[in-house]
């Protein structure tokens, strides 16, 4: 068993950090379940690759917690496709999570790299 790590494998991704990408991906704008999946391997150098499986339910979640909205319409290719936007709410919730996920990266490097 190897303990170092395979850097051609995806990272998998930790409990509770698909939301707050997907809200970050909507930040720009509306955008489609198939663009926040591209924005969100395009933006993480390849190293997320999120498949429908989790994405459609993360998607869920964030609308019944009323962080999204959703509406259907027509993508550049002519597909109906449903877009979601980011609520006022949803604005707030991705404040507080990357202030979080900045905290836990400094303490986390702090910790791995004591020297730096």
């Amino acid at each position: 068993m190897s303990t170092v790590d395979d850097p051609r494998e995806p990272l998998e991704f930790l409990q509770g950090t698909l939301e707050v990408l997907i809200l970050r991906s909507l930040q720009a704008g509306p955008n489609h379940a198939y663009g926040i999946s591209q924005f969100l391997e395009q933006q993480s150098g390849r190293e997320f690759v999120v498949d429908n499986g989790s994405l459609y339910p993360a998607l869920q979640r964030l609308l019944q917690r009323g962080w999204l909205a959703a509406e259907w319409k027509v993508s550049p290719n002519a597909r109906r496709a449903r877009y979601y936007t980011l609520t006022p709410g949803g604005r707030e919730q991705l404040i507080r999570e990357s202030s979080k996920w900045q905290r836990f990266v400094e303490a986390m490097t702090r910790v791995l790299n004591p020297e730096a």
